[in-house]
């Protein structure tokens, strides 16, 4: 028999945080979690022989880092019940910074166990972040919200494509992931001093496999989560695909390093314009309907990457721009349109099912581009090869949006 879902004790006024406080520390949070997470994939070219590696094998780490992710989702949501969202995001910058100092050692082993760590950190902090901020956020503002603090995504990833490639040949690769661990561990600290938990709660009852089942049933049960959830798993395989080789992409095409690190920092500058601006557009005009655009413009700029030798500097940068604009731009709409369809005391359990999916996503996108790279040697052709996902999550989409509008 499935447990009951816990009772939570109404927000506190006096005791919740306002939205700015709680916007601006989970936003460092993503901002540190995306960093860490994509740490290897900025620098892959220059740290793969230290490693005795090839550089596209970042793919399969940022797969394992993700499953490893999925696992921790899925039971994210009982953990928020039984410890509190500050608890658990202190345990998800712990994980971040001392997976970064085992990177840092250059061994293949300690840099599996590090990406499962980054993993599990990475899986139970967006449920963390959704249970804070939908306590103290309107629904109405939720998209934006959201997104907003979903922006921290592309900046931890121009922090990843730009700012480790151009440290890392001044002080180091080593010493540029350590480094990183510094604010990681800081984060942790500054939790501790706003102390006590952002809303009220009480610990949840129960097996941690009778909840995941609880929360797969909260997923499973409402149409509009399910298409949200599908819609996580197609476009995270794409997103994550983009961040990972964009870097090696570009060098492979003739760019320099750093040149190439740039282009991928702007292409995830355009990321954080753009889930500001679909957060504000699906407050408007409904985040179905927006979830179809971006889907749709993507799938037309990985048709275009086919023929990126061809295309003129300027136009591959305008490109790889337009798609990180809308491929990073779908998160915020998705988490809030999950705490849309459930009870606010849910959202942390809704959030962290769904992001099953995502994870997922992930788990084999970079994975699977990276074995369709070892068949035609391609990149470009390799996202052609792909490109339906993008078109198939618009249709999906454009079908709820529709549905919608007719209820």
């Amino acid at each position: 028999m499935s447990p009951s879902p816990p009772t939570i004790a109404a927000p506190s006024r006096a005791a919740a945080p306002s939205i700015a406080s709680a916007l601006a520390t989970t936003t460092t949070i993503q901002i540190l979690s995306t960093a860490t997470a994509l740490a290897m994939t900025g620098i892959a070219p220059l740290v793969a022989t230290d490693f005795g590696l090839a550089p596209h094998y970042v793919g399969y780490q940022i797969s394992l880092i993700y499953a490893a992710g999925m696992l921790a989702s899925a039971s994210a949501g009982t953990l928020i019940q039984r410890r509190g969202p500050v608890r658990i995001e202190q345990l998800a910058l712990f994980c971040f910074g001392f997976a970064l100092v085992l990177l840092a050692s250059a061994n293949v082993w300690m840099a599996l166990a590090a990406s499962l760590m980054i993993g599990i950190g990475y899986g139970v902090q967006n449920p963390a972040s959704a249970q804070i901020l939908g306590a103290v956020t309107p629904p109405e503002r939720r998209s934006l919200i959201f997104s907003i603090k979903q922006a921290g995504v592309p900046i931890g990833a121009i922090i990843a494509s730009m700012l480790f490639p151009a440290l890392a040949p001044l002080i180091g690769w080593q010493a540029t992931l350590a480094l990183t661990a510094l604010p990681c561990l800081a984060m942790i600290g500054v939790l501790q001093a706003k102390g006590g938990q952002p809303i009220g709660w009480r610990p949840a009852r129960g097996k941690l496999w009778r909840n995941f089942v609880y929360e797969q049933k909260l997923v499973w049960g409402s149409a509009p989560i399910r298409v949200l959830a599908l819609l996580g798993l197609l476009y995270s395989s794409i997103q994550l695909s983009l961040s990972a080789f964009a870097v090696t992409m570009l060098v492979e095409h003739g760019w320099t390093l750093v040149g190439a690190g740039a282009v991928a920092g702007a292409t995830q500058a355009c990321g954080v314009f753009g889930r500001v601006s679909w957060g504000a557009l699906a407050d408007r005009f409904g985040g179905f309907a927006m979830l179809a655009v971006i889907g749709a413009v993507s799938m037309g700029c990985m048709i275009a990457l086919w023929q990126l030798d061809a295309l003129p500097a300027a136009v591959q940068i305008a490109v790889l721009c337009v798609f990180g604009f809308c491929m990073s731009g779908w998160n915020g709409v998705v988490l809030a349109e999950c705490t849309h369809h459930c009870a606010p005391e849910d959202a942390g359990r809704v959030v962290g099912g769904a992001l099953v999916y995502t994870f997922l996503g992930v788990m084999i996108g970079p994975a699977g581009l990276a074995l369709i790279y070892e068949a035609c040697g391609d990149y470009g052709t390799s996202f052609l090869l792909v490109s339906w996902i993008s078109g198939l999550g618009a249709l999906v989409a454009a079908k709820a949006a529709f549905d919608a509008r007719r209820a």
